[in-house]
């Protein structure tokens, strides 16, 4: 892991950059932290500079409640290579958005399944680098989406000791079966006007989770608004499961 920039923010909160691999990354510190911090690795669906004022609020709230939060840049977001076959699904799946089709197992299987498999190998290499900072200890909670790569987070990796999930991309069928072997405590979000987002598929998967303790917890609302809060749920969840 190489740093390549950081800055304080008004708060307190150390934010650096960094690259591991070629794969790029940020790292936010609480800024009175006198003991190593619990880590909550940051998902998100796009690249780092179009989600970063999303990441770093969300960052911002786990350095307040006492966690280090990090993120790292999807596969074929950002300056990342494009994958030719990600790029026509993404198209097969917009041209049936448009056209107010359904959106067939086929199109999410080769839109989201790569993805899967090359970001959660990534996410655990980011782990293990940033588990070996001074500044970082603990137990490591997951946050975010897209919602299949936590599912996979959550089944492969036992570090991972809590998670929160946003329920708000397509989600592959095979992931039901991988979702039955989620044991960790787990808190969903669901935004039930969420106009991307399939929200049976999203409540079934809720369903088939294998935890004995999971909460979902649904707002009215599309997308982008996720009320307050929801937020201020998830910190408290993070806070009774890492602490």
């Amino acid at each position: 892991m190489q740093f390549t920039s950081e800055q304080r923010l008004d708060d307190g909160v150390l934010e650096r950059e960094f690259t591991l691999d070629g794969v790029p990354g940020i790292l936010w510190t609480p800024g009175s932290a006198s003991v190593p911090a619990p880590l909550i690795l940051l998902g998100h669906p796009g690249g780092l500079r179009k989600m970063y004022p999303r990441l770093v609020a969300r960052a911002r709230h786990c350095a307040a409640e006492g966690f280090a939060a990090a993120t790292i840049e999807l596969p074929g977001s950002g300056n990342r290579s494009r994958s030719a076959a990600a790029e026509q699904a993404r198209a097969d799946l917009r041209r049936a958005l448009e056209a107010g089709e359904p959106v067939g197992d086929e199109i999410v299987d080769r839109l989201v399944l790569p993805l899967v498999e090359k970001a959660v190998p990534e996410l655990q290499a980011a782990l293990n680098a940033l588990l070996s900072l001074p500044e970082i200890g603990g137990s490591v909670g997951y946050s975010g989406g897209v919602i299949a790569i936590g599912t996979r987070l959550a089944v492969v990796e036992p570090r991972i000791s809590a998670a929160v999930l946003f329920a708000g991309s397509f989600v592959p069928a095979a992931m039901f079966e991988e979702a039955r072997q989620v044991t960790i405590p787990l808190h969903v979000l669901l935004q039930w006007d969420d106009e991307g987002n399939d929200r049976q598929a999203a409540l079934d998967l809720f369903d088939a989770f294998g935890s004995k303790e999971k909460t979902l917890h649904a707002n009215l609302g599309g997308h982008t608004g996720v009320p307050q809060f929801a937020g201020d749920a998830a910190a408290q969840f993070f806070a009774r499961h890492l602490k």
